[in-house]
Parts: structure tokens; sequence; C-alpha cells
């Protein structure tokens, strides 16, 4: 992972830059499914500038073939007019690193219930029991939403830049470019 390519969102008057962001991701998410994810991370530079949003830049990380081949693939129609691109680019030599990875709130205790009582067959009051309301659970991070291809239902990816490390976990990321274990060169 030795190189980057940035995608900036240029401003709109008709549209604010998380809804920006968040077809930007959509289309990022849909494009990485396709190409095949692992070789392609992601993070947002401007995270701790946003005001709780995840600001106005997409770094993709990864090797410079990859973000070649990615970027060829055509995925971002539609949003040309909305952003700039620059790179593909080697990471800046002394970069430290960092995780970014995908956090799911357990934010629906009763979906929860319903899934113990299909999959162990307990009852709605030992369900009750084992998942009160109180365990539901509200994130304070920054989010992108987005809708389910599946469901057609909008859900909240919330997104959590771990602290700066200076030695590099290299892995696989999935297809959202996000991963729990490896880092990105963060700069």
């Amino acid at each position: 992972m030795d190189h980057y390519l940035e995608i900036r969102l240029l401003p709109d008057p008709e549209f604010p830059a998380t809804t920006l962001m968040n077809a930007l991701f959509s289309k990022f998410h849909r494009g990485l499914v396709g190409h095949g994810e692992g070789a392609i991370g992601v993070s947002f530079p401007d995270v701790k500038d946003a005001h709780r949003g995840l600001g106005n830049r997409l770094r993709l990380h990864g090797s410079a073939a990859d973000l070649r081949d990615f970027m060829g693939a055509n995925w971002l129609t539609g949003m040309r007019d909305h952003v700039a691109i620059d790179g593909p680019a080697p990471v800046p030599a002394g970069a430290r690193h960092r995780i970014v990875r995908r956090v799911q709130a357990h934010s629906n205790p009763e979906r929860e219930r319903r899934r113990l009582i299909a999959r162990k067959g307990v009852s709605p009051e030992e369900a009750q029991m084992a998942i009160p309301d109180s365990r539901a659970e509200q994130l304070d991070l920054p989010f992108l939403l987005l809708s389910s291809r599946s469901t057609g239902q909008q859900f909240r990816l919330f997104v959590e830049h771990l602290p700066i490390e200076d030695e590099s976990r290299p892995g696989t990321f999935g297809s959202y470019g996000l991963s729990p274990a490896t880092t990105i060169p963060w700069f």
C-alpha cells in the first residue's frame, strides 16, 4: 500500500457536502464490490475538522496498479461533475499509520430479540430479559447514510479512525474499504 488517490468534493449550491459524500461513498462501495474487495482501503483526512462529519475528502489507499485499475472501472459515473481527483501518488515518506474501521451500533433491541427468538427458540419473555431496551446503543461517531440495495432501507455506516500508530499492519479490506485490523497510511 504505497500509493494513494484523493477525491475532493467540489462545492455545490444545490447539495450539502454530506449528501455528496454519501453518494460518492455509495458509488465507491458498489465499484469496490464489482472490482473485487481486499486491496483498496479508505480514509477521510478531514474527519477531525468536519464537526461530526467525515469531511470533504475521500482518500483511497493501495498500490498504484490497483488504484489505476479501480479508477478505470468508471464507478464515478454521475459524480464526476461534483469531484476533483488527484493521483495516484506515492505515500509521503514518514507517513504514520491508522486503522479506519466500521463500528456497528446495537441500536435496535427489538430486532435483536426477534433474532434471538428465531435462532435459539427462546420465548419472547426470555428474549426481553436477555436483551432489555436499555441495551440500545447510541454512537457518537461520524457516519455515512447509505441505502441497502437488497432491502432499500437506509442505514448509518459509522466510521472510526483509531489512534495513529508508527508501524503498519498489513492485511485486506472489506467491501467498504474498511478493516478492523489493517492500517492505512495517515498523513
